[in-house]
């Protein structure tokens, strides 16, 4: 099986803190448009399971 490369969109941003400078480096992966869809989906669908668990009103009921 051939192993694709992920590239990523970079984005640097500074900021100071306590006298200190302080550097935060974003790295974005660049997906088709079919993977990140895929990816997207499964995302969402772990979120809704864990928010329907925990859902005001969706308490155990003793």
């Amino acid at each position: 099986m051939a192993q694709t490369r992920t590239s990523y969109h970079k984005e640097v941003k500074t900021a100071s803190f306590q006298g200190r400078t302080i550097t935060v480096e974003n790295l974005t992966p660049i997906l088709a448009p079919k993977v990140r869809d895929k990816r997207k989906r499964e995302i969402e669908t772990g979120l809704y399971s864990v928010f329907r668990k925990y859902a005001p009103g969706r308490a155990e009921m003793r």
